[in-house]
């Protein structure tokens, strides 16, 4: 102990203030229990600060400069729409200012202490936490670890000056003419797109042999048409070797199909995925259990191999997902009060804001056949939805997977508008154990979008009304 240390007993020490760890700590608070955060960067984590939020609001203002673009057809005609770039920043900077404030706020209304600093693990009930030259120590009951995850850097692209990770492509102060995106999953197409929109030429190296692979490759396929469109030009099976930065940018190699390429553009961006902040905690030295990968080996409570210590969101395993994240700290903290609460999987919804949006949840036909599951399916089109083409989004469809003989709801994939919001209703279905049936006698309101469920359940059933069988 260093002079001027000293100790603070709490019940509870959440390590992170992302969506995991902030749900984690004000359940705790709710449940009765005196809760401190420790929190190194800002309040909110990555998804309110550099990644879900501010990314949405620059997919929107995107969106809502190229609809501006593109209103002809429903007899409207703008001139001279032009995007002011500093503008969009400072607008997407408020929202986020505002969602860290509420955050804080409620912390402040939980009487929940935020401490700034690092966290590192001196015992099985203790952290030292280094802030500047100060340093504290927190003994405590119980601890939930919630410290999120980061860009992965490939050797040959370095993150720097030409090279930005998804932070500091959301915080470029000027449009970038032409960008190289190295990895064409959900973050590096929500991306690719935005900047797309904006003007900027944008080209795409994906390794596997589609965009966006862990999806059915019909609905990736409508995401690359458009893509396309836009002006994208997307490289499959492309594998990027290294660069050479030039005065005014970088030139990318890469081999795409067995054929070496070279493209010059202004920035690279790199999303080939993140990885667990796992590695200055100190919980190995404790005897930690971690996976190879880095990941913290947890029961179905998020409880670790240590009784008293609980781990949640990217550094466990399944999907990097604020939405799993918060769901597992409320999981956590109620196990920690006492509660019987554990997870469970089945039904956590995968969104892809692109355009057209992609959305899933439960089990797809290949997991279905898979698992040997005799199953059937409706898959409506937008086309046939009155919403969709009076908003002028008749793209993509509804695909609704039951069980054969139950009609039990299994899962559902979607791609087309409001495909983010849809989702939520097989979700509900699939967690109720509800089945196509009552979806199909579920009055939808009319015309919404939301009646597509409602047609692909009657298409699974065999008595559509809208689309010939």
């Amino acid at each position: 102990m260093v002079v001027g240390e000293f100790t603070t007993e709490v019940d509870v020490l959440v390590i992170g203030a992302g969506p995991g760890g902030y749900v984690a700590a004000i359940r705790a608070a709710q449940l009765g229990k005196n809760v401190v955060v420790v929190e190194k960067a800002d309040v909110g984590g990555v998804c309110l600060n550099v990644g879900c939020i501010p990314s949405k609001a620059m997919i929107h203002a995107a969106h809502t400069y190229e609809h501006a673009q593109h209103t002809e057809s429903m007899g409207i005609t703008m001139e001279n729409v032009k995007v002011d770039f500093a503008k969009v920043q400072e607008w997407k900077s408020g929202i986020v200012k505002q969602l860290t404030g509420g955050v804080s706020s409620l912390f402040k209304g939980h009487k929940i202490q935020v401490i700034p600093g690092e966290a590192l693990f001196v015992s099985e009930n203790e952290v030292r936490v280094f802030h500047g030259y100060d340093v504290n120590r927190y003994r405590f009951e119980h601890c939930i670890i919630a410290t999120g995850s980061r860009p992965i850097e490939l050797p040959a692209f370095p993150f720097g000056k030409r090279v930005l990770s998804s932070t500091e492509a959301l915080s470029l102060t000027e449009l970038p003419k032409s960008l190289v995106v190295i990895g064409g999953g959900y973050i590096g197409i929500e991306l690719g797109t935005v900047f797309a929109k904006f003007g900027t030429q944008v080209t795409i190296l994906e390794g596997s042999d589609q965009i966006l692979p862990g999806f059915e490759p019909d609905m990736p396929r409508l995401v690359e048409r458009k893509l396309k469109k836009l002006g994208v030009t997307i490289h499959t099976k492309a594998l990027a070797q290294g660069m050479e930065e030039t005065e005014n940018g970088v030139v990318v190699t890469a081999e795409v199909k067995g054929e070496q390429k070279q493209i010059e553009a202004e920035y690279v961006l790199v999303t080939v995925g993140r990885r667990p902040n796992t590695d200055e905690l100190g919980v190995r030295d404790i005897g930690m259990n971690l996976t190879d990968r880095g990941l913290i080996v947890v029961d179905k409570q998020g409880r670790t191999n240590i009784p008293n210590v609980y781990a949640i969101g990217d550094i466990v395993a399944g999907p990097a997902l604020a939405h799993k994240a918060s769901y597992e700290g409320k999981v956590a903290a109620e196990a920690i009060a006492g509660h019987p609460a554990e997870v469970d999987y089945k039904a956590i919804p995968a969104v892809v804001f692109c355009d057209p949006e992609i959305a899933s949840v439960g089990i797809n036909e290949k997991e279905a056949k898979e698992k040997g599951i005799d199953y059937i399916v409706g898959r409506f089109p937008f086309a046939a939805n009155g919403r969709a083409l009076s908003v002028n989004a008749g793209e993509g469809y509804v695909k609704l997977i039951g069980e054969k003989g139950t009609n039990l709801v299994l899962g559902a994939q979607i791609v087309g508008p409001e495909a983010s919001n849809i989702i939520a209703e097989i979700g509900l279905a699939i967690e109720m154990g509800a089945t196509l049936e009552d979806i199909e006698l579920t009055i939808h309101a009319h015309p919404t979008l939301g009646e597509v469920t409602m047609e692909a359940a009657e298409l699974a059933l065999g008595h559509p009304i809208h689309v010939m069988k």
